[in-house]
């Protein structure tokens, strides 16, 4: 059983009814539209919505996620059937999350409500989720981009660039991470646990669909001008850094480890290849200074790479990565008793290498000495006693985290 409410200047479309439906009825459906003060273009996406259902037999919903309208158009959605969801955090991650937390289907198209994608192409969307797709994305470059409906700058460098870094760092199968229009099976998407505000919830659910192994699919989507007569919600540098800055903090391979491993080979090596003598390559001489900054190199790679297991190790234990069977076997294996073993024989070392210096300068009757030669005594052990003290630390706070984690 269903209520409409007719409105002259709003109808709905023929023969639909699908507003405020009984609730122990199965909906199969909800179509979602995050809306903030678009009384121009949320009636026609609300009726293009209702068409496609109606022409594909689906029952469902067309639920406004309003984001605090002030120009009417919460009464345009009523007046059509929708069902208005008041969101009082303002974002476009806010409004999606509350508009989907009260959808009623078994799967949720989600899309903007701009009138800038086709809601009467909802078919391919659909078909995909009843094969068993969990994720069915649009993909604007397959389907096409109609002239003035992206910005150049989004359509040649940000979307593509963004992209290419979310496949790069998360091995995801999609070719349009930020394609408003998509479609899910909704307990699928609520074991993820979304949590971000802004326009960076379009990455969270390609990212952690991705991690999480949720089967992905694409559908070409057709992009059109916006039917909007002010200036789109989306800041192109603002919510662009929002964008990687997400992918970055739920990558830490790529924002730790990887740079920390480069950079404690090349200062190690550089270390290594020094600590005998001066070198001189290419007529350029490397000497004790280029040893310090190869011993600081090795110290800001160690931490790199502790801070990547610290993260990886927070991340799990509060659900925002999947559980990861190397942080198990490397848990197993570096105890707490092995880190402080480690720790407590870097520290030696580097106070062996400082006795060995107390001894050379005794030998020159504590008296002035040649930097280049102390130096290559004096680096050495610090950076080992440094070492030491950072792995004797790292493993207790690992040990905190384990604690937590059982």
């Amino acid at each position: 059983m269903s209520e409409r409410v007719a409105n002259p200047d709003h109808k709905m479309a023929p023969g639909v009814e699908i507003s405020y439906p009984d609730d122990s009825a199965p909906i199969e459906l909800s179509v979602v539209m995050p809306c903030l003060n678009e009384k121009l273009t949320v009636g026609t996406c609300i009726k293009k919505a209702q068409e496609a259902m109606e022409g594909l037999g689906i029952r469902g919903e067309v639920v406004i996620a309003d984001n605090g309208s002030t120009d009417g158009s919460q009464e345009i959605a009523m007046s059509l059937g929708a069902r208005v969801v008041p969101v009082r955090t303002r974002g476009y991650g806010s409004a999606l999350r509350g508009g989907i937390a009260a959808a009623r289907g078994q799967y949720v198209i989600m899309g903007d409500a701009d009138d800038s994608y086709d809601f009467t192409a909802l078919g391919g969307f659909i078909e995909k989720l009843r094969e068993g797709y969990d994720l069915v994305m649009g993909n604007r470059f397959q389907g096409g981009i109609k002239p003035g409906a992206m910005p150049f700058l989004h359509q040649f460098l940000g979307n593509p660039v963004l992209s290419w870094i979310g496949r790069l760092l998360f091995e995801c199968p999609v070719g349009d991470f930020h394609c408003g229009l998509r479609a899910f099976r909704k307990d699928a998407i609520g074991k993820l646990d979304l949590q971000t505000e802004g326009m960076e919830f379009a990455s969270e659910m390609v990212v952690k669909a991705t991690l999480f192994n949720l089967r992905m699919a694409e559908v070409p989507t057709v992009l059109s001008p916006d039917g909007r007569d002010r200036p789109p919600h989306l800041r192109t540098w603002r919510d662009g850094w929002r964008h990687l800055r997400f992918l970055l903090l739920y990558s830490p391979r790529w924002l730790f480890l990887y740079p920390g491993i480069a950079l404690s080979l090349i200062g190690g090596a550089a270390c290594v290849w020094l600590l005998p003598g001066p070198r001189t390559l290419g007529g350029v001489t490397f000497d004790i200074h280029t040893l310090l900054f190869g011993a600081m190199a090795v110290l800001i790679g160690f931490e790199s790479i502790v801070f990547a297991v610290f993260t990886k190790t927070f991340a799990i234990t509060e659900h925002l990565l999947p559980e990861d069977p190397k942080m198990t076997r490397l848990y197993k294996h570096i105890t707490l008793e092995v880190g402080l073993m480690i720790g407590g024989l870097l520290v030696l070392s580097g106070v062996g290498f400082w006795v060995f210096g107390l001894g050379f300068w005794e030998s020159h009757h504590f008296g002035p000495l040649n930097p280049e030669r102390t130096l290559r005594i004096v680096i050495p052990g610090l950076l080992c006693l440094t070492l030491g003290i950072q792995t004797v630390l790292s493993s207790f706070f690992m040990s905190v985290l384990g604690l937590v984690r059982k």
